[in-house]
């Protein structure tokens, strides 16, 4: 007994019993060490204080930090939650390529890599988007997928380069479809992880109490700033008193950077933001009567968006249009369009009218655990190599 330290891992057989005190105890007869401890673990009571330690060092972390485990353990049942949702729905679990020709479905810069007995380039995945479409055309009426996507961008509270995403897609959908869909798996995913309906997070008051508000973007824009959406010129006024570059730039790009500076932080939600500009939206099908409006939704919670989804763009001579418009007019940080040629093709094999809807998880996850950075819901972030080795 005199050789044990803290840390140490051991095997006791025995008799079962109470000490003087009531406190349950083995009466030890014999014990075994399994796993030796060879280095000294966290003071019990200081811990792990240094928030990037905790990070790099997560198996320590889940053995001292207060709640660590927790929040893992709920991040498992929201997942859970989110696939007997879909699964209950009919929807079926399937799996696309993570190493792509080529970066589509979402406005992000891609890692890239070489495949060496093709040599070829490749991408590593954005989005989930267009090979879960491809699916739709080849009759697979309802289907998701819950897996990793790469994004070579900053790191910030609420971005990791590595994360999570669940996209779904159901034929003959539509995006007020997807609002319901949403609903039903926020909804699980909160019960899953014992959140309560209401509480204060980030500053904003939320509700997790259903139907959500819906309000159209242009109307909040208008609301928020005074300008008026409509008026390329009042926009434009408008995003020059934030600072941002206007000159040369796509009036939709502008008013869409506006909406992120003033608006998006005002949101509490869930709320649904609906019908954006049609511009900055390649993938989405256009209001009938009114063609530069998208039928799409973010849903936003604590100034975050925390879902997005869409009626999708189903006519391949405008899907082409649109990308060879967003290539010619764009810059590749701004649009969301790169010419995937074959998925134009599949277009044109027929893809039923659908809705689509994506959710990023850790977010997600980093809302109903009430955690201050995306970072605390991930097992292993990303970091810089460690100075000390």
């Amino acid at each position: 007994v005199g050789c044990l330290d803290l840390g140490d891992i051991i095997g006791v057989e025995g008799r079962l019993g109470y000490s003087n005190s009531g406190e349950m105890t083995i009466f030890a007869s014999s014990l075994t060490f399994l796993t030796k401890s060879l280095e000294t673990p966290p003071d019990k009571y200081h811990g792990l204080v240094d928030p990037e330690l905790r990070q790099r060092m997560r198996y320590l972390d889940l053995i001292h930090g207060e709640g660590v485990r927790d929040r893992f353990v709920a991040r498992s049942k929201i997942i859970e939650a989110i696939r007997r949702v879909l699964t209950d729905r009919g929807y079926l679990e399937v799996e696309g390529p993570t190493l792509q020709e080529t970066a589509g479905g979402a406005a992000a810069r891609p890692f890239t890599t070489h495949h060496n007995a093709l040599d070829m380039p490749l991408v590593m995945r954005i989005a989930l988007e267009l090979h879960l479409k491809r699916l739709l055309v080849g009759g697979m009426e309802r289907v998701f997928e819950l897996g990793r996507v790469y994004r070579n961008e900053g790191i910030s509270p609420r971005h990791n380069p590595e994360f999570t995403m669940m996209e779904a897609y159901e034929a003959y959908g539509d995006y007020a479809s997807m609002m319901d869909l949403t609903e039903a798996v926020l909804v699980a995913a909160a019960e899953a992880a014992g959140a309560p309906e209401t509480f204060t997070w980030m500053g904003h008051d939320v509700s997790l109490k259903p139907p959500f508000p819906r309000k159209r973007y242009d109307d909040l824009l208008a609301e928020v700033t005074g300008c008026d959406p409509l008026d390329p010129a009042s926009v434009a006024a408008e995003a020059t008193k934030h600072d941002i570059e206007t000159a040369g730039r796509h009036p939709d790009v502008i008013k869409s950077e506006l909406f992120e500076e003033t608006v998006e932080k005002t949101l509490s939600g869930p709320i649904f933001v609906i019908d954006y500009p049609a511009a900055v939206c390649p993938l989405t099908k256009r209001k009938t009567g009114s063609p530069d409006v998208a039928e799409r939704f973010e849903l936003y919670v604590a100034g975050m968006e925390l879902a997005n989804a869409y009626t999708e763009l189903n006519d391949p001579d405008l899907q082409e249009e649109l990308f060879k418009t967003q290539l010619a007019g764009l810059s590749d940080d701004e649009s969301m369009a790169r010419m995937d040629h074959d998925f134009i093709k599949s277009l044109r094999h027929g893809m039923p009218p659908a809705g689509g809807l994506g959710i990023g998880i850790d977010r997600l996850v980093m809302f109903l655990t009430q955690a201050s950075s995306i970072r605390d819901i991930i097992l292993f972030p990303i970091h810089r190599p460690h100075s000390g080795g």
